[in-house]
């Protein structure tokens, strides 16, 4: 999950034919707090999450951490680099995936329609990461929490319930580590938001989105910024 797909992706994201239909794929459940994979380890299968959330994060030779993206039902995650995982894959929540065996990809026995949809999903994910990259270097503090909880408040709903309720089930140090921003701005910035009246915070796990409009606004740049959010406050 990157903060900037658009909602059509996110729609095409999903669209891997049913588990049943391939015989290559099995289930797997997975509890929270469980690691999928480690960097460096050798590929051996794709993993398509069915429900739950994942964790990919990366860390750095001084031990600084940077979380790379977040899985939700309907991503792929496990994609090779060298035929390598190039990112530790913790489970966040109790998960479902569906993992596909490499081999259903290579040789005489492979599937080519698997081939064709997996290569879509990975041509999707490094547009998003593209866009992703630049939400870190041009957008603001607010921007890209607004940005965040627009995305969350989208792809959890089925989750939750409700369109206008974000599930959270990363920590804040987490969205810290995602957006490039510290846990303390982070926290900060959900309380303006709370203070202004444009979300409610239910529990550390549930963000209410009261004014979603005007929450898409300031996550496209066209509302307030942080200081005159204070202001108002």
């Amino acid at each position: 999950m990157y903060v900037t797909i658009p909602s059509e992706q996110l729609s095409n994201a999903q669209h891997i034919r049913p588990a049943h239909k391939r015989t290559a794929s099995i289930t797997k459940v997975f509890k929270a707090g469980s690691n999928l994979y480690y960097e460096g380890d050798k590929v051996e299968r794709l993993y398509q999450v069915q429900s739950g959330v994942l964790r990919l994060t990366r860390i750095l030779e001084d031990g600084r951490r940077q979380v790379i993206s977040f899985g939700f039902p309907g991503d792929i995650v496990g994609f090779p680099c060298n035929g390598r995982y190039h990112t530790d894959c913790d489970v966040l929540t109790d998960a479902r995936l569906q993992a596909y065996h490499l081999s259903s990809l290579e040789g005489e026995n492979g599937d080519p329609e698997l081939h064709k949809e997996l290569l879509q999903a990975a041509l999707r994910e490094i547009s998003a990461m593209q866009d992703h990259f630049m939400m870190l270097g041009r957008k603001s503090a607010i921007e890209k929490v607004a940005s965040f909880l627009c995305v969350l408040t989208e792809r959890m709903s089925a989750e939750s319930g409700s369109r206008n309720q974000a599930l959270l089930p990363m920590s804040r140090s987490d969205i810290a580590d995602f957006l490039g921003l510290t846990t303390e701005t982070v926290s900060r910035t959900l309380s303006l938001l709370r203070n202004s009246g444009i979300i409610a915070i239910n529990n550390v796990h549930t963000v209410v989105i009261l004014q979603p409009h005007v929450l898409f606004g300031l996550s496209q740049g066209h509302g307030m910024d942080q200081q005159s959010l204070a202001r108002a406050c």
